[in-house]
């Protein structure tokens, strides 16, 4: 049977023979003892992830992957109507595959504590799937079975991975089958003499173990029912690499152990509990002083259960653990999980609220696709990891840029970052990074902080930390310098909105400081940016607009959404006039023209005020429609040494933050300063608003300055 065969089969969204029908295809493929291999992988892989009942889908992708990751699926074949509706699962795993340990690390060498919480947290937060990642666990444990013929040091390069990554992640997704297994197999390869003697010294095999914990579950289930008690019980023999980790913590030999068979019985409430005590005790004596009631006296991290351990059947020791439903919930997904208080390790809150949704994401659901949006879109959005050049993992903040990376490197590489390169490639300080990027920060001789990177519209920090930095850099400054510099941003900001009737007094009253020069010092410091200069002028504004009544709306001329409110007359035309371009909550009043309606001025327009001179009477008082969607053109001054991509650069600033460019007026050169001089027509929505956009304009390479034209 060909592949081409193949594609002529049944319907395509029969999810019930999935499997069989990407088995079909993989074995249509010209046969190659490669093919044969991944085939054989897939269909353990897929057989070890049987238990967790994950989708068809992702047990499909599962059994297809070890191909795909050989080169002998190719890109094309994933377009096949067989393999289409699983393709992004199958990519999914090739993206979580492209991360491991450092390629510098030496077999046997332990990670920091921090480098493995990172990687971890990384490996769930990198895939499309979190789901995805059970299957990495699957691949690994495939991959710990194969190594048994392996030199020792793979083996114990598997090992100290799948210590300090899968096994950990296991545990935390709660898949116990899994993380016994993986650890017993890490522990086998990393200290193979102490694994064979407690393996000797149990003198029973596992499976021999297992039966008998098997036969205690359903004697003792049988007593509890005797005495109207419904109970759940659940119990495996604990694992070598658990005995021999007891072992070291206690300081104890094997025979000193007490709960290498243990049982776990689940009651409806608090009474239950101590009733089903007094079966067990009843049934088998109590070895003294390895009873603990954590019922009455919870653990610290509000851990509640009775623990006992008796002399059970055949004389064998057996550890008893009883506790509510309630109580089991809160131990596994609680805050007193049981990885918590076994690893010794306090995460987040908000990633222990990340490990019970993925654990739930376990559960059979009809829903699993609205699951996964909200995982996907919600809950993986608050950090992000990116990788130095020496691959240490770094935890950054959501949106976090490579200034960030610096200053969480070193508060004097931030101060000192000039530039920086991601991936081999030189990106703006203000790029953000993603999960897996890896960062190298580029650095000048001395500190040099910028106030821009202290405003947050501008996006160079997003870290409240790093801001924290950079302003302290700016206080150890001479408040001399400080004063010297805040009167030039004031100026500078002015100039840029052609702000002329707004005193600095009332400026610096309205941002709180006592007077004019506390202002200027705030700003040198950094305590204060340019930014809020365009907010004090917008509400300044606002609280002397008039308060007109009888208010009538009108949309201007050109037909643009934005309108005007006007007092006092009937429906007339209005437009805003082109000499001024007012923008709220700037001033403004109207003037009747002759045979064009409503022509609308800024209160300070040079031409209003000899319009008013001549022709009082054709005054009108308006004011601005409150709306938020509202926006308003602004003519600006551009000037720049022209360049390749400028008028490009410049419009992609503004498609940025969501400003319309109405018209590129003209461009003219000016032969003496060697400059291009352009005017643009943008739309804004307020002040604050356009300071940041100048602002953005004024950033780029070759831009001189821009400001508003009046």
């Amino acid at each position: 049977m060909s592949a081409s065969d193949v594609k002529k089969g049944q319907g395509q969204n029969d999810t019930a023979d999935i499997i069989q029908r990407v088995r079909q295809y993989l074995a249509a493929l010209p046969t190659k003892i490669e093919l044969d291999l991944a085939i054989a992988e897939g269909e353990q892989i897929a057989e070890i992830i049987e238990p967790l009942k994950l989708p068809v889908e992702i047990v499909a992708a599962a059994y297809a992957y070890p191909s795909y990751r050989e080169k002998i699926l190719k890109n094309k074949d994933l377009k096949n109507i067989y393999l289409t509706n699983i393709s992004r699962y199958i990519i999914g795993l090739e993206q979580l595959n492209q991360f491991s340990l450092p390629e510098n690390w030496q077999p046997g060498e332990s990670l920091a504590v921090q480098q493995s919480e990172a990687l971890r947290k990384m490996l769930l937060a990198v895939v499309s799937d979190i789901r995805l990642v059970l299957v990495r666990i699957a691949e690994q444990l495939y991959r710990l079975r194969k190594a048994k013929k392996e030199s020792q040091s793979v083996q114990q390069s598997l090992a100290l991975e799948t210590r300090e990554i899968y096994a950990a992640l296991a545990n935390r997704l709660g898949v116990w089958q899994l993380k016994w297994e993986l650890e017993d197999y890490a522990f086998r390869y990393s200290n193979s003499n102490a694994y064979l003697s407690i393996a000797k010294a149990l003198k029973e095999k596992r499976i021999e173990r297992e039966s008998f914990i098997q036969s205690v579950k359903v004697f003792l289930l049988e007593e509890l029912k005797s005495h109207d008690i419904n109970a759940e019980i659940s119990g495996r023999p604990k694992h070598i690499y658990s005995i021999w980790r007891k072992m070291q913590n206690k300081n104890r030999g094997l025979d000193s152990l007490y709960d290498i068979r243990a049982i776990r019985i689940l009651v409806h409430d608090v009474s239950e509990c101590y009733a089903s005590l007094g079966v067990v005790h009843n049934l088998w004596p109590c070895i003294p002083g390895e009873f603990d009631d954590y019922i009455a006296n919870p653990k610290e991290n509000n851990y509640q259960s009775l623990h006992t351990a008796v002399i059970g059947p055949e004389g064998k020791t057996i550890e008893v653990q009883i506790r509510s439903y309630d109580m089991h919930n809160n131990a596994e997904l609680g805050i007193a999980a049981h990885w918590r208080y076994k690893e010794g390790i306090l995460s987040p809150a908000v990633f222990d609220q990340k490990i019970n949704f993925l654990r739930k994401l376990l559960e059979p659901t009809d829903n699993g696709a609205d699951i996964l949006d909200q995982i996907r879109d919600d809950f993986f959005e608050d950090r992000v990891y990116a990788v130095s050049p020496k691959g240490d993992i770094v935890e950054l903040a959501a949106n976090a840029t490579p200034l960030d990376f610096a200053y969480h490197v070193h508060t004097q590489i931030g101060h000192r970052c000039r530039g920086a390169k991601i991936n081999g490639n030189i990106v703006p300080l203000t790029h953000r990074v993603t999960n897996g990027d890896q960062i190298e920060i580029i650095t000048g001789s001395s500190a040099r902080p910028s106030r821009d990177w202290l405003n947050p519209k501008l996006g160079y920090l997003a870290g409240a930390r790093s801001r924290a930095k950079v302003r302290g850099w700016f206080r150890q400054q001479d408040r001399g310098q400080h004063l010297r510099q805040g009167r030039e941003i004031l100026d500078k900001e002015l100039a840029r909105l052609s702000e002329k009737d707004t005193s600095t007094d009332k400026i610096a009253a309205f941002l709180k400081h006592k007077d004019v020069e506390s202002l200027y010092v705030s700003l040198g410091a950094g305590d204060l940016t340019s930014a809020a200069i365009a907010t004090a002028l917008q509400n300044l504004r606002g609280d002397k607009a008039p308060k007109p009544k009888n208010i009538r709306q009108f949309k201007p001329s050109n037909g643009k959404s934005q309108s005007t409110s006007v007092t006092g007359v009937g429906d007339l035309l209005c437009n805003l006039a082109r000499c001024c371009r007012p923008v709220p909550p700037e001033l403004i009043v109207g003037y009747i023209t002759k045979g064009r309606g409503v022509s609308i001025h800024k209160q300070d327009c040079g031409n209003f005020l000899g319009l008013n001179q001549r022709n009082p009477e054709r005054i009108l008082e308006i004011s601005w429609e409150e709306s938020e969607t509202r926006s308003y053109p602004v003519d600006l001054t551009l000037y720049a040494f022209d360049r390749a991509g400028l008028i490009r650069d410049i419009t992609a600033i503004l498609a940025d933050d969501n400003i319309n460019v109405l018209d590129l007026l003209k461009a003219q050169a000016d032969k003496k300063s060697m400059q291009v001089i352009m005017t643009l027509s943008i739309e804004i929505r307020d002040l604050p608003t356009l300071s940041t956009a100048i602002k953005k304009l004024e950033q780029l390479p070759n831009v001189v300055s821009v400001r508003r034209k009046i």
